[in-house]
């Protein structure tokens, strides 16, 4: 017997489950959600500019700015004394004797201005010099420059050299190194030949082919004048001509970032080759009694190093940070040996001390009087153009829309009247 139960058919009620009506298909929506930073509905504020709203703005940032430029152009201006001397081998008369310098090449900015800088240089020609080698350079040129200093400078005061028409942005001058040799690495002639310091990376020397340490073309266009340090004549307390030198020092002016690129070489002296510019240091290329510099403690080759973004440029070259440079009349003697008439460039020196804004710069000062005047000049401009001609508050007639178009010629061409195309010259 079959426990089903009579008049019931399981296949015809499987049948009618499946072919029942089937539940529509939920179709996906690219509609954000319903939120308030979704939907843009978040609260936001926006000013409404009106006259009286904006000119008392204006006068306020005039007022504001214009002052505080006023400051820092005064901050600005403290003692700085530069004396461009390019021309000097040719211009100055042959020493001892001295004449005023031109006053094109004399600038400063002193608070006690009253004093005259009386700049004056001499031209000591066909000098045999001794450089820091140990090389002796014959027929050299020293500038010899006298000049005041009317207040005294409170430390640090610091000497640069100031070089014009210099372009060391240059892309290719930029990148002309190869940083593992300046930190010291062994790197041979054909690591050099495959590196940016193309092409100054060497030369055959003894029938060898040597790499030049530094390689690259800002070590070979390395700055070479020297400058003594600045001696006071006839100080106080003084007998006869005698001369008092104010000291200062190459340590320090290089940024402690940049003395951690350099290390001392592991080449031998037979192994390289200074670079060409370098003769006058090295004119025996490098040897056991004049081996190659050590990069590590010659700050002076890490500030040349330290690439200039404008071709006008100043290079901190001596400073002095514990003792003032007192007023009074000072000596420096240059040794020129660094070329800058050939390509229309020039040469000078800058003495100058820290100021509570940095480094002496008149760009911040000059700026905030800029933008307080403008806000002046426009707050009182709209002021009176709001008396004279003022305008009513949310006037929707100023809209483009409710402009009134200008009005198109009605009525049917010429051409189409005449039924043919007007020809040129036709009236």
């Amino acid at each position: 017997m079959s426990d089903t139960p009579r008049g019931v058919d399981h296949t015809d009620s499987l049948d009618s489950t499946e072919s029942g009506p089937k539940q529509p298909e939920k179709k996906k929506s690219r509609r954000p959600a319903n939120t308030a930073f979704r939907q843009q509905r978040l609260k936001a504020w926006q000013p409404i500019l009106t006259p009286k709203t904006v000119l008392p703005l204006f006068f306020t940032i005039g007022i504001i700015f214009a002052p505080i430029g006023g400051l820092l152009l005064w901050a600005s201006s403290k003692a700085k004394l530069s004396l461009e001397y390019t021309k000097c081998e040719n211009d100055a008369p042959s020493h001892p004797t001295f004449s005023p310098m031109p006053g094109n090449l004399v600038s400063s900015a002193f608070k006690n201005s009253g004093k005259p800088i009386d700049a004056q240089w001499s031209a000591e020609k066909n000098v045999t010099v001794t450089l820091a080698t140990g090389a002796t350079v014959p027929n050299t040129t020293r500038c010899w420059l006298t000049f005041n200093i009317p207040e005294p400078m409170g430390p640090p005061v610091l000497f640069y050299y100031h070089l014009t028409n210099f372009y060391q942005n240059h892309r290719r001058y930029v990148e002309s190194m190869d940083q593992q040799q300046l930190k010291g690495d062994l790197r041979s002639i054909g690591d050099i030949k495959g590196s940016k310091c193309t092409p100054l990376t060497g030369e055959h020397n003894d029938g060898v082919e040597k790499p030049y340490y530094p390689c690259g073309l800002i070590a070979n266009s390395l700055f070479n004048d020297s400058y003594s340090n600045p001696e006071l004549l006839n100080p106080p307390n003084a007998t006869g001509n005698e001369t008092l030198p104010y000291n200062m020092t190459t340590k320090g002016i290089a940024w402690t970032s940049d003395r951690d690129l350099y290390g001392q070489t592991k080449y031998k002296p037979t192994e390289v080759l200074p670079p060409p510019n370098w003769a006058k240091l090295y004119p025996n290329n490098y040897t056991e009694d004049h081996p190659p510099p050590n990069l590590k403690d010659w700050e002076a080759f890490q500030v040349w190093m330290r690439t200039a973004g404008l071709p006008s440029f100043s290079k901190l070259y001596q400073r002095n940070d514990t003792h003032e440079m007192p007023d009074g009349r000072y000596q420096i003697v240059v040794e020129d040996h660094f070329p800058m008439l050939e390509y229309k460039g020039t040469k000078a020196i800058l003495i100058t001390t820290r100021t509570v804004m940095g480094g002496r710069n008149n760009f911040l000062g000059i700026a905030y009087i800029a933008v307080g005047g403008v806000c002046i000049i426009l707050g009182a401009v709209f002021t009176a153009t709001h008396l004279i001609k003022p305008r009513k508050l949310g006037d929707h007639t100023y809209l483009s829309w409710n402009n009134v178009p200008a009005a198109k010629p009605s009525g049917p061409s010429t051409a189409v009247a005449s039924g043919r195309e007007l020809r040129p010259g036709e009236a």
